[in-house]
């Protein structure tokens, strides 16, 4: 018997070329999604000292930018609002003029006709005390009395011109609330995108400098446990039967377990966020020279592609996206 290997796996990892024809998994631009900041009262684009590149956007820094990662070849746009004012209740989030649906459209107005323009249906962003809903008389968050401001929320962001909307509150029910609404209010067609598996994460901490949140405290009473996987495939379950068209698991990188159960438990279309703690590390450990900075965001990309995502917010989707032409 000859002393050397008769299988040599090598010979498929001997050149670049060889290695990109061979790939079992490769990062699409076209299922990249890019979150975005919008800021009600600002003139020019404030940069967020925890996430080095990424911007709070006036609405016309916003209509470029969405612009120019359109053009990269990015396949959709998830923003956020920031309004100036907030209250209780985060009555900012449903009037026509409030900011995120003022930004809402002004996407549809400038990239409407050529990607998919998300937007984010839930309330921390506008409350006083920076929760995902309204307060009960004990400081509770009302589940219940949420649902109802979500409903309005949603229209609001479909009459704006959506073609998505994110419910990420995590509210039991809000997805079979949200449908009941668009469905009423003659927006069909505007798409869901579950937060199905949102964990209780310590990777949020830079967004919420994004959306200069005024949370206190922590929202374990109603996002996900970080130690429940099987969990996810309860929430998978509900928000399937509630209609959602599109699924997602948040954070990404540390619940590779929990997009590859949700992938192999549903025929939906699986997405996942890869979040601002998560952006945030790569660019803090690169900026002092730790690890090589492309060569991870590729590989945490292509490690959560691989987990199951077909969709992946991330915000490095317009670098990643030109990167890939």
């Amino acid at each position: 018997m000859s002393q050397f290997p008769q299988s040599r796996p090598r010979r498929l990892r001997n050149t670049a070329a060889m290695r990109r024809l061979v790939a079992e998994t490769r990062i699409d631009p076209a299922g990249l999604i890019l979150p975005m900041f919008v800021r009600e009262g600002i003139t020019e684009p404030r940069p967020i000292a925890s996430m080095p590149g990424v911007v709070q956007h006036t609405r016309d820094s916003l209509r470029r930018a969405a612009a120019e990662a359109v053009d990269a070849g990015v396949g959709g746009l998830m923003l956020f609002g920031v309004p100036a004012q907030r209250d209780a209740v985060g009555s900012a989030a449903v009037r026509q003029d409030g900011i995120l649906n003022l930004g809402i459209a002004d996407l549809i107005a400038e990239v409407g006709e050529q990607t998919v323009v998300m937007s984010d249906g839930c309330l921390d962003e506008f409350t006083d005390h920076g929760h995902c809903g309204v307060l009960d008389d004990r400081g509770r968050v009302d589940n219940d009395a949420t649902l109802e401001v979500y409903a309005d929320m949603a229209i609001a962001q479909a009459d704006a011109g959506a073609h998505i909307i994110g419910p990420s509150g995590m509210m039991d029910g809000q997805i079979g609330v949200m449908r009941e609404a668009l469905d009423a209010a003659r927006h069909q067609d505007v798409s869901l995108m579950a937060y199905t598996a949102k964990y209780a994460s310590a990777l949020y901490g830079p967004f919420r400098e994004a959306v200069d949140s005024q949370l206190t405290g922590d929202r374990r009473t109603y996002q996900q446990d970080p130690g429940n996987a099987r969990e996810a495939l309860r929430e998978l379950e509900l928000d399937v039967n509630e209609g959602a068209d599109i699924v997602m698991v948040k954070p990404a990188s540390t619940y590779l377990d929990v997009i590859r159960d949700v992938r192999e438990a549903t025929h939906l279309p699986v997405a996942a966020y890869q979040v601002s703690g998560e952006y945030a590390m790569i660019e803090a450990a690169a900026a002092n020279g730790w690890i090589e900075r492309d060569r991870m965001i590729d590989e945490q990309l292509t490690a959560i592609t691989r987990a199951g995502a077909s969709m992946i917010l991330t915000y490095y989707a317009v670098e990643v996206a030109r990167r890939s032409r």
